[in-house]
């Protein structure tokens, strides 16, 4: 077996390992021990594991092998991307910041992928902090692909901190506020909103003072009618900023938060924007959203409005199952009957008499 001490950190959520000390020990247990690469690698692993040391963000690989930890894409992306911003401002040309969205939007989909370990990896190579620093950067073309990055980055409460540290959330709204008419910037402004406030209290408390909810209300009080439906992420950043998740925290600050958004005018926005029926992309995260707002009975107008809105929500889902029922009885009526003209002829219209086809 490996030593069974090897460099460690203690944290309050358990030990945890750097790279090096990863790496260093897998290269003992192929010189010192004499075991090929794969076994060496998996010693490791099970060595550290019952010694419960969190691997999380450890690229866990054998040191030259195949490139080692320079080959996995996420370090070749931040590796480049640090490259590129080291140039001034001035020198960023064209196809940099061409390739520097490019590298983004692959580190957006490589720390997007569930379980693969990959947002870890970038946050503890620094990644968070990178990506912040891209945004300040004032580049237009890359604050779009920046901001995709940095949600998928903020997957748990060591990078949401990293983020507050880094002067995430003031950085971010001030974006937001600048960039009002760019739906794009605005859905992912928004979704760093809420993947940062999710289980982190500290920064609810933050986006609200930073005056978050102002911005909403602009946003969902505009006349040109492009916030309404389009931007689901602000509807899930109402959802939880509102929502009591930070187990650190005895009482949650949470409650206030809504009274004031509704004090501000959010709850009759939200109300006005489930208008457009069940034709509306954004029914049923604005009937979420509107829910978590109306934590308070006396609310005035939110209540009854909230009725509405869960009826309208639960009739969408049942034409959804309607939907999805006649389908599958077409399909069926098809396997039954020995041609479609048949079917069509004889049985559909009974069959559109007794079941509403979307």
């Amino acid at each position: 077996m490996g030593p069974p001490n090897p460099p460690a950190t203690a944290t309050k959520a358990g030990r945890t390992i750097s790279q090096e000390a990863f790496d260093d020990l897998v290269k003992e247990n192929i010189e010192d021990l004499d075991m090929d690469p794969t076994e060496a690698l998996q010693d490791a692993i099970q060595t550290l594991t019952l010694q419960g040391v969190d691997l999380t963000g450890i690229v866990t690989c054998v040191p030259g092998e195949g490139g080692g930890v320079k080959a996995n894409p996420v370090i070749q992306c931040l590796d480049r991307l640090k490259q590129l911003g080291s140039d001034l401002e001035d020198q960023i040309g064209q196809k940099d910041l061409d390739e520097m969205v490019e590298l983004l939007d692959k580190l957006a989909e490589l720390c997007g992928v569930e379980g693969s370990g990959n947002a870890a990896i970038a946050t503890k190579n620094g990644g968070v902090e990178l990506v912040c620093s891209k945004i300040r950067s004032g580049w237009e073309r890359v604050l779009a692909s920046s901001l995709k990055a940095l949600a998928s980055l903020l997957h748990d409460l060591q990078s949401t901190e990293i983020f507050r540290t880094s002067g995430g959330p003031t950085t971010v709204v001030c974006i937001l506020n600048d960039n009002c008419q760019n739906v794009d910037i605005l859905n992912n402004g928004f979704s760093v909103v809420a993947a940062a406030s999710t289980g982190n209290e500290v920064l609810k408390e933050s986006f609200m003072e930073l005056k978050i909810g102002e911005l909403i209300m602009q946003i969902l009080s505009d006349p040109s009618g492009q916030s309404k439906g389009s931007i689901q992420s602000l509807y899930d950043a109402i959802r939880i900023l509102l929502t009591p998740d930070d187990n650190r925290v005895v009482a949650s600050q949470v409650y206030g938060y809504a009274r004031r958004l509704a004090k501000i005018g959010i709850a009759r926005a939200l109300v006005d924007s489930l208008h457009a029926g069940l034709s509306s992309p954004g029914l049923v995260s604005a009937s979420i959203a509107l829910k978590a707002i109306a934590v308070n009975c006396r609310m005035r107008y939110v209540n009854p409005l909230l009725k509405v809105a869960v009826l309208m929500q639960f009739s969408n889902a049942l034409m959804t199952v309607v939907n999805k029922a006649t389908r599958l009885l077409l399909e069926l009526a098809v396997l039954c009957y020995p041609s479609w003209q048949e079917v069509t002829q004889t049985r559909l219209p009974l069959l559109r008499s007794r079941v509403w086809i979307g």
